[in-house]
């Protein structure tokens, strides 16, 4: 026997979660980051508390004051945050809390791959959910889902990647009050929407966990900081299958320091949304391209090319954007091509999106 054979067959039936790491490009479109860098007085302040902290000792075994600081922002009671390294890695602290083999999780589909997947390495039985022709997601079939399968566990995302479509707030709503178990509401892009948040939704209902990153709007996505948030009575539970210490000082040094310019953070947002209105108008000018426009820093575009074929153009042109016709219901229908998403970049790297795009579509 290999020792390969002794691997769960959970795990060797999954791929490693494998995304390209270039940024030598005149335009990075390609993975929803934020194109702006933090300012260096706000990088020189978490620098210099963060050097000026023993290096030798451990952190806390969770970012007390990062913590506090996201529960008064959010004006939740003590005990209803958990910070980690980036959502993803709080995906994880949620499948080992609630899923074993056999436990029906509702994932509505197209949505990030890294749900299913953690959700699959554990044993539990996905129930998928498609999205219907405009790829939104219906609150009824999930909620009808959820309820047939008895699901201790439903997940939805608003907006949602790679969609960029979202979930009324009604909808959430009346999903905590609904499904038989757990409703986890990711909300990675809530900062890209106007109106209430899924905070509301965990007020008013015992069942609801939220999950959100300062990899997006706040333009931490190297820094790896994710959020999740709940009732305390959940979130104490939620602690246990957290590991400890891996929020280090310099993370929470530069968590609380971005929490501390909102005025910064809501500037960018709105320029990323008004530059993303201007993208999604100039693309879908073209003759024979159509754009889903989306509700975050992102949007989807389907051209007569394959997917494969406008991505290595773009990128023969310095320009990176992401194909994303491996999701089932993204990679087209009736002979018509898949999609690609475009992420919102700087305005010179929008321009440099638009320019390298009109080459393509007029040599296609």
């Amino acid at each position: 026997m290999s020792p390969v054979d002794l691997v769960r067959p959970e795990i060797r039936a999954e791929r490693a979660y494998r995304v390209p790491t270039t940024i030598e490009a005149s335009a990075k479109v390609d993975q929803n980051e934020s194109p702006y860098d933090l300012p260096a007085d706000i990088k020189q302040r978490a620098l210099a508390a963060f050097g000026a902290s023993p290096w030798n000792r451990y952190p806390d075994d969770r970012p007390h004051r990062l913590v506090r600081a996201i529960e008064a922002r959010e004006g939740l009671p003590e005990g209803s945050v958990i910070v980690g390294r980036g959502s993803n890695e709080l995906s994880h602290t949620l499948a080992l809390c609630f899923l074993e083999r056999g436990t029906p999780v509702v994932l509505p589909s197209p949505m990030f791959a890294l749900y299913a997947s953690v959700a699959r390495m554990h044993g539990a039985d996905v129930i998928d959910v498609p999205a219907g022709l405009d790829l939104r997601h219906g609150a009824d079939a999930i909620l009808d889902a959820a309820r047939e399968a008895n699901a201790p566990l439903t997940i939805v995302t608003t907006p949602n990647n790679p969609t960029g479509q979202t979930l009324a707030h009604g909808d959430l709503l009346r999903l905590a009050a609904g499904v038989p178990g757990i409703l986890v509401i990711d909300e990675a892009y809530h900062e890209f929407l106007d109106g209430p948040t899924a905070t509301d939704v965990l007020r008013a209902h015992d069942n609801a966990l939220i999950l959100r990153t300062f990899s997006k709007a706040f333009g931490l996505a190297g820094v790896r900081l994710g959020v999740m948030m709940g009732r305390p009575e959940l979130i104490a539970e939620l602690e246990k299958s957290r590991l400890p210490f891996l929020v280090g000082r310099l993370g929470e040094e530069i968590g609380l320091a971005i929490l501390d310019r909102p005025d910064l953070v809501a500037e960018r947002v709105a320029v990323l949304k008004a530059e993303r209105a201007t993208l999604e108008a100039a693309l879908g000018a073209h003759e024979g391209v159509e754009v889903l426009p989306g509700a975050a820093n992102f949007f989807l575009v389907r051209t007569p090319l394959t997917p494969a074929d406008l991505q290595r153009r773009m990128a023969e042109r310095g320009v990176l954007i992401r194909d994303v016709s491996g999701y089932g219901a993204l990679s087209g229908r009736d002979g018509t091509p898949g999609w690609v998403r475009v992420s919102v970049g700087a305005p010179e790297e929008n321009a440099a999106t638009l320019r390298a795009f009109s080459e393509v579509i007029a040599a296609a």
